[in-house]
């Protein structure tokens, strides 16, 4: 909810910059704007000769505000470039023997391989994330072990039978991990 929040606050924002930065184009041009807009003839300026005269001993201040604003700038471009990219996979392509493929979700066969990594002895929980191309996808597997495992033997099992009974059913040739281990959390208890 809150990226849909973030992602239509982003557009609001840049939809209101673009159209006042339309508008003063349009008018620079000796397009006639509307009466009750703010900049209506290409006479007008956005900074009257007192704003811009106010600071002019002072030679620190536009370079300060220029360069304030080129990295207000730039971290609107970054904002925007993370809105925009995905690191998660949506889908797999399955190699279904004739020749056309099909496409599998990949948070079913991430969901399918978080439920067989549970299911092995030792893990607590599992969770898994299919990044890469549909044709050859990679998995990011975040293990929590429990008191009594051995991360090798977890690490063993996970390869041996979760991540190839993942990779087999899916048809790849390879399905890399790239496996992050934790324990678990314990709480302390009392003893009276």
């Amino acid at each position: 909810m809150l990226r849909i929040v973030n992602r239509v606050l982003l557009g609001v924002v840049g939809l209101a910059l673009l159209v006042v930065g339309g508008s003063v184009l349009l008018a620079g041009l000796g397009v006639s704007l509307p009466s009750w807009w703010f900049y209506d003839t290409s006479g007008d300026v956005l900074l009257a000769d007192s704003a811009r005269d106010r600071y002019r001993e002072d030679t620190w201040w536009w370079p300060a505000v220029f360069g304030a604003l080129g990295v207000l700038f730039g971290l609107m471009v970054w904002s925007l470039v993370a809105q925009v990219r995905r690191n998660r996979l949506t889908e797999v392509l399955v190699d279904s023997g004739d020749g056309q493929g099909a496409l599998l979700r990949a948070r079913a066969l991430a969901g399918v391989l978080a439920g067989a990594a549970e299911e092995l002895d030792g893990v607590g929980q599992a969770d898994v994330l299919l990044v890469g191309r549909r044709n050859a996808p990679q998995a990011r597997v975040q293990l929590v072990l429990e008191s009594h495992a051995e991360p090798r033997s977890a690490l063993q099992l996970l390869s041996s039978a979760a991540l190839a009974q993942a990779r087999d059913s899916a048809g790849l040739d390879r399905l890399p991990a790239e496996v992050e281990m934790g324990a678990a959390r314990r709480r302390a208890q009392r003893v009276s």
